[in-house]
């Protein structure tokens, strides 16, 4: 069962809230800024973010975020919580409003190119100068000298070996991906913070996340015919009499319970590796229903979980 920071809690159900009494200021727009904003709120950080003025001829109230265009829904979910204030950049009144901010806050999330963060007076070296204490964590699309190319999610997976075909990735993985890198940057740097007693800048690439991830391909793990890479019988999606089934019975013991369910001898791995035991599975499965499937599962312990077509 996955654990997240939404769920975690202590034996005596008060919530983890390792970031209580830290403020995070945020300009970052779109995705893996405001997800990242997103975790460390829910690790109880004080969270502020400054938009751009929506776009002239934008339905009133409308965000600066481009989000809360594409989807209000998941713009809400990502800002619960957080104060949201207007202010262009570009202008004196709202270079004011971000200094007013910026003296406040413990670490400030960007996703602007560096050349853009120049033009904006939030360069490190100039940021680190007027406040010491503050760390920055600066998304960007490739690391290093890459930094200023052009990309998106994407074209980040692309370039890792994680698109297939002409179909779009099911969701937005180095995006998310990188998120969670943002929030783990943002506890590095409070941890230098009170080690030191001054901030720092950490850099987070969306395509070094999707490089993350990408890993157990690269090592060979799920390429095809590898162990999860449908090589084991086990570890597979069949078709079911109504539907699919996401099989992972990867460990002995539950290939050895799925192997007696559908009437077949267990030896080891290699029986899970064998054509003949990739065809009978499929057959018995084939003829079960998801009801039944399901019921199965809880009966016998294998890790499977059932799918419409």
């Amino acid at each position: 069962m996955g654990m997240g920071f939404i769920n975690m809690k202590l034996a005596s159900k008060k919530p983890l809230l390792p970031l209580k009494g830290v403020r995070v200021l945020s300009l970052s727009l779109n995705l893996p800024g405001p997800a990242a904003m997103m975790r460390c709120r829910q690790m109880g950080a004080t969270c502020v973010k400054l938009e751009p003025p929506a776009p002239a001829g934008s339905p009133s109230g409308a965000s600066g975020d481009p989000m809360g265009l594409y989807n209000r829904k998941a713009y809400e979910t990502l800002h619960q919580g957080v104060r949201i204030a207007t202010a262009d950049l570009k202008t004196e009144i709202g270079q004011k409003a971000l200094h007013r901010e910026l003296a406040k806050a413990d670490v400030l999330l960007t996703s602007f190119r560096p050349s853009a963060l120049t033009k904006l007076g939030l360069d490190w070296k100039a940021l680190h100068k007027q406040y010491p204490t503050l760390s920055q964590i600066a998304i960007v699309g490739a690391p290093g000298v890459r930094a200023e190319e052009p990309g998106h999610d994407l074209t980040y997976l692309a370039e890792n070996g994680l698109v297939n075909g002409l179909d779009l990735p099911p969701t937005l993985y180095a995006d998310m991906g990188g998120s969670l890198m943002t929030s783990e940057a943002v506890l590095q740097a409070l941890l230098i913070q009170r080690q030191k007693g001054k901030g720092s800048y950490l850099e987070v690439a969306l395509s070094e996340a999707a490089g993350y991830l990408a890993l157990p391909r690269n090592w060979g793990l799920t390429q095809d015919g590898a162990a999860v890479g449908g090589g084991h019988a086990g570890y597979r999606v069949y078709l079911c009499k109504d539907g699919r089934v996401a099989v992972a019975a990867l460990e002995p013991h539950f290939a050895k319970s799925l192997c007696a369910a559908a009437g077949l001898p267990y030896a080891n791995i290699l029986t899970m590796l064998a054509p003949a035991t990739h065809q009978s599975i499929a057959t018995y499965l084939l003829g079960r229903t998801r009801k039944a499937l399901d019921a199965l599962a809880v009966e016998k312990d294998i890790p499977l979980y059932t799918l419409a077509k």
